[in-house]
């Protein structure tokens, strides 16, 4: 077994947790910014192909001090990086500092570079070139207090980056966290969700990809480790299948679920149109229609669009599109998108539609701007925090008597 890393974003760390406890992970230690386990490989494979609330797997190699550009340099040389990828592969360098005497981080990345094709030079005669798009080896380096940590992507791509985007609106919401407030709200896997402020649909995509057990690395083509030298194809191609395998199991579930939600002369009716017909279990509404359009090509992208209605409407006057659910829902909140105190109104009518329409449910609603939530005097019954990118939020409970 060797040592791993899962990052994710603050707030998502015991969501993580219990991710890489379900997936076989062990002696998992949490850390501010993700989790530490312990693993062989074929639980690394299953960890990029599963976790949905992590942004990427990382090996940790080297630590040390370094106050010195030859303190850098010597310390990078002692891991023999010719033992993952070929003289002619490809590699990239991530660098990050903070308050160290190494503070341009474009310097760092080059120095750890050329630490790295010198030793290939050495021992093998010929070097793997940079390629920052799509490289065999990513090395991220953190600086912090003149401590250095080094690691290896296992990951490629961020893992929130599925596969299934065709596109955006303003300010998305990333996928990883869009399954985390999932996780924060205890979403049972079936119960009924809306978003009365769907954007580009990231929330309701994650949540139809739970409840069809669609593990989000099976969209990607490609990921960190099948660069290196060692890469068990085979091992990776058996967590493939057994995650593939779980969808059979999810889809007869949901079929039992929406059994129960709709009535079952509904679909036989001769007077219901083929949209009339579906039974979907999510809805997301926006009144932006260029949005819906891009959140429907989503799903679509996403092999769910089945199971969610994505339809233009004013969330001031939706009503409730089904008996009983819960609300989840990512409103503006100034950061991203014009005045604040335009916003305080967008808050109210929201307030007052979970009051007026949604009696019974529970409301969860992320807000990074305490002014604009305290607008819609509504007292929360539950407060997670939760950091989407660099903004604090708290994911607030509201329910609806």
């Amino acid at each position: 077994m060797a040592t791993f890393f899962a990052l994710t974003s603050r707030g998502l760390v015991d969501a993580l947790r219990d991710e890489l406890a379900q997936l076989g992970a062990k002696n998992l230690e949490k850390e501010p910014g993700g989790v530490y386990f312990d693993s062989n490989w074929a639980t690394v494979y299953r960890a990029n192909l599963r976790l949905r609330t992590a942004t990427r797997v990382v090996k940790p190699i080297l630590r040390f001090p370094a106050y010195k550009n030859e303190d850098l340099y010597n310390n990078i040389r002692k891991f023999d990086f010719t033992s993952l990828i070929e003289p002619e592969g490809t590699l990239a360098v991530e660098a990050s500092v903070r308050d160290s005497v190494f503070t341009d981080q474009r310097f760092v990345a080059m120095k750890v570079k050329d630490a790295i094709v010198d030793q290939f030079r050495e021992k093998t005669g010929t070097r793997p070139s940079v390629d920052n798009d799509k490289p065999d080896l990513v090395i991220v380096v953190r600086a912090y207090k003149n401590t250095f940590s080094v690691s290896l992507d296992t990951s490629g791509d961020p893992l929130f980056k599925r596969g299934y985007r065709v596109g955006t609106g303003d300010a998305p919401l990333k996928e990883h966290v869009a399954a985390g407030l999932l996780k924060l709200a205890e979403w049972d896997g079936e119960t009924p969700i809306v978003d009365p402020m769907c954007g580009s649909g990231t929330i309701l995509i994650e949540a139809a990809l739970q409840a069809r057990a669609i593990a989000p690395g099976t969209l990607r083509r490609r990921f960190g480790f099948m660069g290196w030298k060692g890469f068990d194809s085979e091992a990776f191609k058996t967590e493939l299948e057994a995650a593939i395998a779980m969808e059979d199991e999810a889809a007869i579930r949901i079929e039992s679920a929406l059994d129960r939600i709709y009535p079952a002369t509904m679909a036989a009716d001769a007077g219901v149109s083929v949209e009339e017909k579906r039974r979907p279990l999510f809805y997301g509404y926006d009144v932006d229609s260029k949005v819906i359009k891009l959140a429907q090509a989503n799903a679509r992208e996403a092999g769910v669009d089945d199971l969610i209605s994505f339809r233009r409407h004013a969330m001031e006057t939706l009503e409730a599109p089904i008996e009983k659910g819960i609300i989840i829902t990512n409103p503006p909140y100034g950061a991203r998108l014009g005045d604040e105190e335009s916003l305080k109104d967008v808050y109210r009518d929201l307030a007052f539609t979970l009051k007026s329409r949604f009696k019974g449910w529970s409301a969860f609603v992320l807000s990074g701007n305490p002014q604009l939530s305290s607008a819609m005097k509504l007292k929360a019954t539950r407060k997670s925090v939760v950091y989407n990118g660099l903004i604090e939020c708290r994911l607030l409970k509201y329910d609806m008597f």
